[in-house]
């Protein structure tokens, strides 16, 4: 498979963003959101995500420049109204509005609603763990057909619903510890990417449209045939149940049972903390240090080469392919030239603009 530089694949995501109308810092906004998520390894999340914004956008259902409507402000109590304006710029607003409200008061709750698709969480518990912020997020996917089976059920109900944690480094400028997930046992563009590789996905994350298991990725991703599972059993199904209670349905947010348009709502529920309200005798960072170290040292299982914590293995993902390129196949690379020909962007360009960064 071939590699494309990230700094070629941010040109590429930036034109687009550019062509469907976002000014100039939004797009800077989505482009680098999206292959951060590449270089982490999360091609779920990256720059295979161009097409789909490509056509909400083109139906209304992505909102260029939208302004961030502060709808309820009680100190710590922050609701905002995104009204489908481009995801990745709506929560890095809300997620510095918490940080400098928690700042101010030691915490804050920000309830983000309504937003186009925020695209990977992680990023948000990075943003709030370099400001030095402890961060727990419960976030609903709506808009579209439900595609993930509650536990005992043979046939989608939910979202995949994704849960984020991050703790601080000691400096505060790198999550020691960063937990971003999806509560189904892949996350959906896991299984398109699957689909476009024309690879099976993992036994055990499908089912077909009878409730039986698949590997087949493909009516799931070209239908909605089928449904994603939950991952472990009845615990993540629980878990995404609450996550569509607490981000949707407890903040006013569109849940997965109201009128779909066919596009793509999250809602978020995000909770910052500052460590030293916690601890104001201090000490925090080197507590976390040490718990971290102790999990670290643990014997390694066979076939494991050591004990990592999470977000290890984005950071190890981001120095192999800032060093080595990313890897993209050629049906997602085709899709997006498609999307942005359909934007009237000129697709030999494009391509040479991909060839040409060094």
């Amino acid at each position: 498979m071939p590699t494309v530089p990230a700094a070629a694949l941010e040109a590429l995501a930036f034109a687009v963003a550019r062509g469907w109308g976002s000014a100039e810092e939004e797009a800077r906004i989505v482009a680098r959101h999206l292959v951060e998520a590449n270089l982490a390894g999360h091609d779920s999340h990256g720059v295979g995500m161009l097409p789909t914004y490509v056509r909400l956008a083109r139906e209304g259902l992505l909102v260029p420049n939208r302004a961030l409507e502060v709808v309820v402000d009680s100190g710590a109590v922050l609701v905002l109204e995104a009204g489908r304006g481009v995801g990745q710029r709506m929560a890095h607003e809300a997620v510095e509005l918490g940080i400098a409200r928690s700042r101010t008061l030691g915490a804050s709750v920000v309830a983000l609603r309504n937003s186009a698709h925020i695209g990977r969480i992680g990023a948000y518990g990075e943003q709030a763990a370099r400001a030095g912020m402890a961060f727990v997020a419960f976030v609903d996917v709506a808009d579209h057909d439900p595609i993930v089976a509650p536990y005992g059920a043979a046939e989608a109900r939910l979202g995949t619903n994704p849960f984020c944690a991050a703790v601080p480094g000691s400096e505060g400028d790198e999550p020691v510890v960063l937990l971003d997930m999806a509560t189904s046992t892949i996350a959906f563009g896991k299984a398109r990417v699957a689909r476009n590789k024309g690879l099976p996905v993992p036994e055990g994350t499908l089912i077909d449209r009878d409730g039986n298991p698949t590997t087949d990725p493909g009516p799931m991703v070209d239908r909605f045939e089928g449904a994603l599972t939950a991952f472990g059993l009845h615990k993540g199904s629980g878990l995404a149940i609450l996550c569509e209670l607490l981000g949707a349905a407890l903040t006013g947010g569109q849940t997965i049972t109201r009128p779909m348009r066919h596009g793509v709502v999250n809602n978020m529920l995000a909770i910052l903390v500052d460590p030293a309200r916690l601890a104001p005798e201090g000490g925090t960072g080197e507590a976390v240090a040490a718990v971290v170290a102790w999990i670290r040292a643990a014997r390694p299982a066979p076939g494991f080469d050591r004990v990592r914590v999470p977000g290890e293995p984005e950071r190890e993902s981001r120095v192999r392919r800032l060093a080595h390129g990313i890897p993209i196949d050629a049906r997602t690379l085709a899709e997006i030239l498609d999307a942005a020909a359909a934007l009237g962007l000129d697709r030999a360009a494009l391509v040479r603009g991909l060839e040409e960064v060094p």
